[in-house]
């Protein structure tokens, strides 16, 4: 699993003209999903999302989590973080995790991501064309892959 974890003053995903997600304070999560994830991985990245201290307390250190201070989760899916780009200009997805296993596993994630924060994760819709407007805090940006997660 692979995201891009952004530290955002307010973020929203519109599909059409409806508006399926929508946060004020909080990370804005893009999540790839590959065949080699487990359920592990999923729990392991969504424990390292409510608590990783990327918010400032009181003195300006990045010393509080989402989870601290009672922030939100827009979580997207985005295979395309998947992308391989070593041969030609045309971008390979065969490392994204095909929707039938996919699906599920964002689903889940968003459920347990839930249930750790005790607040409904907001989403995107899996598989849709997506529009993600979001003010970007810092910029504080973070990349996690559940596959070095060993190195941590």
């Amino acid at each position: 699993m692979r995201a891009v974890i952004q530290r955002v003053t307010h973020a929203s995903c519109t599909v059409g003209e409806e508006i399926t997600g929508k946060i004020n304070d909080g990370l804005l999560v893009f999540i790839g999903i590959e065949d080699a994830d487990k359920v592990e991985d999923m729990q392991w990245l969504a424990q390292k999302l409510v608590n990783l201290r990327i918010f400032s307390d009181d003195q300006g250190l990045m010393n509080k989590s989402v989870q601290d201070m009672d922030g939100n989760i827009l979580l997207i899916s985005q295979f395309t973080l998947f992308a391989q780009t070593k041969k030609g200009n045309r971008p390979s997805f065969i490392r994204a995790a095909k929707p039938d296993k996919a699906k599920p596993m964002y689903e889940a994630m968003a459920g347990y991501l839930s249930n750790l924060l005790g607040k409904e994760t907001q989403l995107g819709i899996f598989g849709a064309y997506m529009k993600i407007d979001l003010r970007n805090d810092g910029p504080v940006t973070i990349l996690m892959n559940t596959q070095d997660k060993d190195n941590f």
